[in-house]
């Protein structure tokens, strides 16, 4: 009987700490798997977080779901067009790494601005810089919005430039040109995605833009007509533009 019991006594321990084994392995496994997917949603959102820098919502939702997007056509899209005046004089006073740390503290108050008012950043070409109201979801060119962006840059670049003149750095004293029109907007590319817009609106933008001076808005007739009573406007008479003819354009007081 003794025999028995302390058999039996070491078949119960076996049973207890293969059990007692099983139990932590178990819930070791489950830490290991719980900080696997915890990684994971990190990951994902630092990609998701990525993809909006680059792309609108509702293009960047449609990009994971389907995995491409489609181009559409947008009827009434307000486009800024803004570029600071003799860069490359700027350039030739500053070093290459001081003038993009100036382009940099510049672009990054615009995309603060706009994102404030509710527009989409479209891309930055050198100096130049782009964005549009109206996309992605067609709900009108938001031409007060850009406006109140565009004239709140001017504010702080005036501000900016004061503080630069009393070191004696270069002023950076930006064109800023609205126009509004039909656009075509989507992605390209299949690598580096890149969201853009095309059409007449947009190279009519750009040129009433080159037709502004420095520390000014210079604005179409078409976005006049739908400012005026927000805004006092300057009319400046038919400007020529470069391929487009003679355009209506206005200074924003």
């Amino acid at each position: 009987n003794r025999k028995f019991n302390y058999a039996a006594i070491g078949v119960l321990l076996l049973l207890t700490g293969g059990s007692t084994f099983s139990f932590f392995k178990a819930r070791q496994n489950a830490h290991m798997l719980a900080e696997k997917n915890k990684t994971i949603k990190e990951q994902q959102l630092r990609s998701d977080t990525l993809l909006l820098n680059i792309l609108p919502t509702l293009v960047a939702d449609e990009l994971k779901k389907q995995g491409r997007t489609k181009a559409r056509y947008f009827e009434d899209v307000g486009v800024l067009f803004a570029d600071f005046v003799g860069f490359s004089k700027i350039a030739e006073v500053l070093s290459p790494q001081q003038l993009v740390s100036e382009l940099d503290t510049c672009f990054q108050k615009f995309d603060e601005i706009i994102a404030k008012h509710g527009l989409e950043k479209i891309k930055t070409i050198g100096d130049a810089y782009m964005c549009a109201g109206g996309l992605p979801d067609g709900g009108g060119s938001q031409l007060i919005d850009i406006v109140s962006a565009a004239k709140e840059m001017q504010t702080w670049l005036r501000q900016w430039n004061q503080e630069r003149e009393k070191i004696g750095l270069p002023r950076f004293d930006a064109r800023i040109g609205i126009h509004r029109g039909p656009v075509v907007a989507g992605v390209v590319g299949s690598k580096k995605f890149a969201f853009d817009i095309w059409g007449d609106t947009v190279n009519i933008a750009a040129r009433v833009e080159q037709a502004g001076e420095g520390g000014r808005i210079n604005v179409s007739g078409e976005v006049y007509q739908n400012i005026k009573e927000a805004y006092p406007c300057h009319y400046r008479g038919k400007i020529a533009a470069k391929n487009k003819g003679e355009i209506d354009m206005y200074y924003v007081e």
